[in-house]
């Protein structure tokens, strides 16, 4: 399981084809709450015309956590299912 820190406005594809995104931001009611997200991109490649599909699963939206509780969490999820995490912020 590999941790990496990307800009938000980079792509994920280098990660692979399946990695975990963390990312977090202040609350815009109260600046001393962080919010986070946390999805699972999943890049599937169709052979028959060579491109790629996304899906995407949040399980985390916008929930008041601290930025180590929320890699803490991905990390956690991320290694039960062998799949890298991306930071942002």
């Amino acid at each position: 399981m590999t941790v990496k820190i990307v800009a938000e406005d980079s792509s994920g594809s280098q990660a692979g084809s399946d990695y975990l995104r963390v990312s977090t931001c202040s609350d815009p009611l109260d600046d001393t709450v962080t919010l986070a997200t946390i999805q699972r991109f999943v890049v599937k490649l169709r052979s028959e015309v060579a491109d790629a599909r996304t899906h995407v699963k949040t399980l985390v939206l916008r929930q008041p956590m601290s930025a180590d509780d929320a890699l803490g969490f991905a990390t956690r999820y991320a290694e039960r299912k062998n799949i890298p995490v991306i930071l942002t912020d």
